[in-house]
């Protein structure tokens, strides 16, 4: 088992490759022409705003393709919405718009509840 100085000799190895990445892409231009340079981070994807206890797991199943309750029951409620504009019938519509007010609620339970989590 390594112990705790090899570990931070092998951190600070890690931190100077990057660094001399880093520098290098910098000096030779690359940075300066990706789209988001100079500009903060649009990270787009809930980040903020998921409490920050759950961050690194979600970020962890995220990256490794899976998705929480919440992600999936989003989607599916983005699925309802675009099938109730397209719904022709009255009977049709209104059990979409049953099934999507559950899911709304259901929804809103479920970030009631992690925002309850939260420290």
């Amino acid at each position: 088992m390594a112990t705790e100085e090899q570990r931070e000799n092998r951190l600070r190895l890690l931190e100077d490759h990057i660094g001399r990445a880093l520098a290098e892409s910098e000096r030779s231009g690359e940075l300066r022409t990706a789209a988001s340079y100079g500009k903060p981070l649009d990270l787009g994807d809930g980040y903020d705003d998921t409490p920050a206890e759950l961050r690194m797991a979600y970020k962890m199943l995220k990256d490794s393709g899976f998705y929480p309750p919440e992600v999936t029951l989003m989607r599916e409620i983005a699925g309802l919405r675009e099938a109730l504009q397209a719904a022709g019938d009255d009977a049709a519509r209104a059990a979409l718009r049953q099934r999507l007010a559950d899911r709304q609620q259901q929804l809103a339970l479920m970030m009631e509840k992690l925002r309850g989590s939260a420290p």
